[in-house]
């Protein structure tokens, strides 16, 4: 059985990430209020606010705006320049690609690569 928490609404794959489960239970495990959301003063990610809570979308793409301002503005801010656009072109491509085989697919994928 696949952990559906772990399918961020932004593309990425919060299995991967080095603050599981010492800052975060992943995104969809936060409700859209992992640690950084604290950092940056705001209540909840923007993305899964506008994804979830606004349009009930599962994730980024699904919706027909993507790459929206949003998507696009949002970034790291450890990341320089070429690697948030690099990020940015990654995340939006494994939202292409969870929206063809659906999220437990993705996620199995994600799994597997572990």
């Amino acid at each position: 059985m696949v952990d559906t928490s772990l399918a961020a609404v932004c593309g990425l794959y919060c299995g991967n990430c080095e603050h599981l489960e010492t800052k975060c239970q992943g995104c969809g495990q936060q409700k859209g209020k992992p640690f950084w959301t604290k950092l940056m003063n705001v209540e909840a990610c923007p993305l899964y606010n506008c994804c979830v809570n606004t349009k009930q979308l599962e994730h980024c793409g699904l919706c027909s705006e993507l790459p929206c301002q949003t998507f696009n503005e949002l970034r790291d801010p450890s990341l320089s320049d070429e690697e948030a656009q690099k990020a940015l072109v990654a995340r939006r491509n494994e939202l292409v690609q969870r929206k063809k085989v659906g999220t437990e697919n993705w996620l199995k994928q994600k799994q597997a690569k572990d």
